[in-house]
């Protein structure tokens, strides 16, 4: 499994921000018992962020984004084959590329690994 660390670094962020949330709200409650406090923010902290661990998890925008087609003709190899163009990831953008350039899965993880060579982060 690889580890996606900017979506690792929002999760660890979005955990450090529940704790001054859940808090307060425990500390506003605890007239309550401690225990009973602590359930009441919890359920708080899974309302507010269920939505922000959904955003972490799932956006589009913090993920390389890639073009897939059947039946290309490799740029590189020149085989037929399933192709793939890496479009947007991080600072590397051929959203606007007039001649997209795609690649057989071979091809494609060389290029892959040159990108990455070269810095551009590809997860």
């Amino acid at each position: 499994m690889r580890i996606n660390f900017k979506r690792y670094g929002l999760y660890l962020l979005r955990w450090q921000a529940s704790t001054p949330i859940l808090a307060g709200v425990g500390i506003v409650l605890a007239a309550m018992g401690q225990i009973v406090a602590a359930i009441i923010a919890n359920l708080i902290g899974g309302l507010i962020f269920f939505w922000v661990d959904q955003f972490i998890f799932t956006s589009q925008s913090l993920a390389a984004q890639w073009e897939v087609r059947d039946n290309i003709i490799c740029v590189d190899c020149g085989k037929i084959a399933r192709g793939y163009r890496l479009v947007k990831s991080g600072d590397y953008d051929k959203t606007e590329d007039n001649i997209p350039e795609f690649r057989c899965e071979e091809c494609s993880k060389k290029k892959t690994d040159a990108l990455r060579d070269r810095g551009v982060k590809v997860e």
